[in-house]
């Protein structure tokens, strides 16, 4: 019989040479080379910041990468772009990659991942401007980031926008 605490206690932390960064695999090549061979790199040269999720401090559950981005205001739809300020580039923060290992996979960690993601990138705005999280979504992905409110720039093939005062409302405690 298990109980709750037979179950991970999963840790989001940013990426450190004690992760196992070989051993994840979520069978998307891209997304594993770049966790396996550009993501400490990126790191040090201040190009995104990659976090992971570690059920024991070595292990990567998945992970996500922000970094600070500008999209052109003519690139957003009308009624979203009516309520950022009228400069030809806004600041927006940028998900560049977000994965779940597949030794993970159907435990709701994607969504995990991205909470964790849209809060983190709250919390900065607050230090660092951003009117909003951008997200190039592969065809399958898409329909993840829409049921969470992202909407897509059609200028831009596969790239969602979530305004960050839709990110501040899932965050709100409620009434």
């Amino acid at each position: 019989m298990s109980d709750e605490s037979d179950k991970p206690k999963f840790a989001f932390e940013p990426l450190g040479q004690k992760h196992d960064r070989a051993a994840f695999s979520c069978g998307v090549e891209p997304l594993d080379t770049y966790l396996q061979k550009q993501a400490s790199q990126d790191a040090k040269k201040r190009a995104a910041v990659p976090f992971v999720l570690t059920p024991d401090g070595k292990t990567i559950a998945g992970y996500y990468t922000l970094s600070q981005y500008a999209i052109e205001l003519r690139d957003v739809p009308q009624e979203v772009a009516k309520k950022l300020p009228k400069y030809p580039l806004v600041p927006a923060t940028l998900l560049g990659r977000l994965a779940v290992s597949f030794n993970f996979r159907g435990k709701g960690l994607g969504g995990t991942l991205l909470m964790d993601a849209l809060h983190r990138s709250l919390q900065l705005s607050e230090q660092v401007a951003s009117s909003g999280v951008l997200v190039d979504a592969k065809d399958d992905a898409r329909s993840f980031y829409k049921k969470y409110g992202f909407i897509e720039l059609p200028k831009i093939d596969k790239r969602l926008f979530l305004p960050m005062a839709t990110i501040e409302k899932l965050f709100l405690p409620a009434d």
